[in-house]
């Protein structure tokens, strides 16, 4: 009966220590998948110019002078940093706070966020990214209990419609030629994206003043965590600008989900910030 104990205890402890070491095979891997994209993304040169931009509509053109983007060193990636940052699984669930990062690249329109969290004091991580034309969606708890793993052509689709969503905050990417472009009227662009076979599409809506509102689009997949999918609309929100090394950019980003049952702000974070190199 002591053994028994002892060797509950033990096992108890290890799980224990294991949650709270840093490693994590999951973290591990994003960075080394990251580090493969950076070493074979080629440097960009020079500074982004009025000819660079001129085929794009009038409201683009608008938001990337008023914004400060014209003039400054073009990038070949960047990455977003999110503090205070928001998210649930599901309209069930409650809100937790989660670490997040997030680089995405410009030559190609690859992706990829790493989600860390805790769910009941347990650890939760995900790994969200689009590569060579392929999306994935996987979530792990303890470090190493599967919780989903998405996978196929709708989630090639929603990864790369949500790189479209970003373009915007890396210009370079918006002048990209897997990016097309039409003007909707002085506040409003359509853009489409396609790459590997996969097509996605959505609106930009501006203000007035050039700054970038939202991104709002009907072709991504909603997921229940029964397993049910479905079409529905999906929009990013960008608001609380901030100025940084000359560009005014937001501070606060928002992902709604608009399911049968109402709008739902799964992802909230009022505080994040872009380095692009």
């Amino acid at each position: 009966m002591l053994i028994a104990l002892g060797l509950l205890i033990f096992i108890l402890v290890a799980v224990v220590v294991y949650w709270l070491i840093p490693y994590s095979p999951l973290k591990t891997k994003f960075n080394r998948d990251m580090k493969a994209c950076i070493q074979r993304s080629s440097q960009a040169k020079g500074i982004l110019t009025d000819k660079d931009v001129r085929s794009l509509p009038a409201p683009v053109q608008h938001y990337l002078k008023t914004c400060g983007y014209m003039g400054k060193p073009r990038s070949s990636y960047m990455r977003m940093h999110f503090k205070e940052a928001n998210f649930k699984l599901s309209p069930e669930k409650p809100m937790m706070n989660i670490g997040y990062s997030q680089i995405n690249f410009v030559q190609k329109p690859d992706r990829a966020a790493f989600i860390d969290a805790k769910m009941h004091g347990i650890p939760f991580q995900g790994y969200d990214s689009f590569r060579d034309g392929k999306g994935s969606m996987k979530g792990v708890l303890a470090k190493g209990i599967p919780l989903f793993n998405e996978r196929g052509v709708d989630m090639d689709q929603a990864c790369l419609v949500t790189y479209l969503s970003e373009s915007l905050l890396i210009p370079d990417a918006a002048i990209q030629s897997y990016i097309t472009w039409e003007e909707v009227d002085h506040t409003h662009a359509k853009a489409t994206i396609t790459y590997a076979g996969v097509k996605a599409r959505g609106i930009f809506t501006f203000s007035k003043n050039g700054e970038l509102l939202s991104f709002s689009t009907d072709d991504r997949t909603y997921t229940s965590m029964s397993g049910d999918r479905q079409l529905v609309k999906w929009t990013a929100l960008f608001s609380e600008y901030r100025t940084k090394n000359g560009m005014k950019q937001p501070s606060r980003l928002q992902a709604i989900w608009h399911v049968p049952e109402g709008e739902m702000i799964y992802f909230d974070s009022c505080n994040f910030y872009i380095d692009r190199f």
